[in-house]
């Protein structure tokens, strides 16, 4: 991996840097190969595939990010049907697999999270797209801040800002009361997921505070800092555990456009207009 980026010009260094994350099957010197899964709704069988070099070989060694060698995201085009899952890797064979089987028909998006086993490597997330026969009834995504699932009321607050690092608190309530019994999961005490709508592009986004010790617990509100490249709408899905169950909390917002950004914008339509 460090050969191949040695070999980079700038021109595709600088390529590299401006693509979003999350939306092509190779990156980093990895390709994400074709995911073996059901065709249709219902069918019980297996979601499998591989991570490998350019080169074609099968990846089998990876470093361990948020207590996993490997995150593994689904999610449906229109935002929903939304899994955070782990498999499992068959090391003789380079192989992920875990059992699956689809609720519903449409494109999905499946997204390999994932950080080389290489000294100071940075992640990748590689994704392709996967069809599941059967009558698809899209979703239109509504902006929303607030969010019931399993009897708990999750708010979202705090906003995006394009082209900067913005903060947003995830607060937990049960029966109208705080939540302060959310235990650590995944090294933090919850995770959370943001795509961008329309290209589905995977966000960076990071727990603030130190990660929590073994036996605790945290909340009501648990703070992040999120990136949102460009202005416009993005999903968000918070993931938190109480007493051994993880729920998933489902948010849409939109990015305001920052100052910088904007004015970045603006110098460059100049220029295009100038040539």
């Amino acid at each position: 991996m460090n050969q191949h980026d040695a070999g980079k010009s700038a021109n595709e260094a600088q390529t590299e840097e401006s693509t979003p994350n999350g939306v092509s099957i190779e990156a980093g010197g990895f390709v994400l190969a074709p995911i073996a899964a059901p065709g249709a709704v219902g069918a019980r069988g297996e979601l499998s595939f591989q991570v490998q070099t350019l080169s074609g070989e099968a990846v089998t060694e990876f470093a361990e990010a948020h207590e996993k060698d490997l995150h593994l995201i689904v999610v449906r085009t229109d935002g929903a049907e939304f899994r955070h899952v782990h498999p499992q890797l068959d090391e003789a064979t380079g192989t992920w697999s875990l059992p699956w089987t689809w609720d519903s028909a449409g494109t999905y998006r499946v997204y390999a999270d994932f950080t080389p086993a290489t000294e100071g490597a940075e992640g990748v997330t590689l994704t392709r797209t996967v069809e599941v026969a059967g009558t698809f009834a899209p979703v239109t995504s509504e902006v929303r801040r607030t969010a019931e699932v399993d009897g708990f009321d999750v708010t979202l607050d705090g906003d995006l800002t394009a082209g900067t690092t913005s903060d947003v608190t995830v607060s937990v309530a049960r029966d109208g009361k705080p939540v302060t019994a959310l235990e650590p999961y995944l090294g933090a005490s919850g995770h959370l997921v943001a795509l961008r709508d329309g290209d589905l592009a995977y966000l960076h986004v990071h727990a603030q505070g130190d990660a929590p010790r073994v036996g605790s617990t945290a909340g009501p509100e648990i703070g992040f800092m999120a990136e949102a490249p460009t202005a416009g709408r993005y999903l968000l899905y918070f993931d938190f555990q109480v007493d051994g169950t993880v729920h998933t909390a489902e948010f849409v917002v939109d990015a305001g456009r920052g100052e910088m950004h904007g004015a970045s914008d603006e110098t460059h339509s100049d220029d295009a207009d100038g040539h």
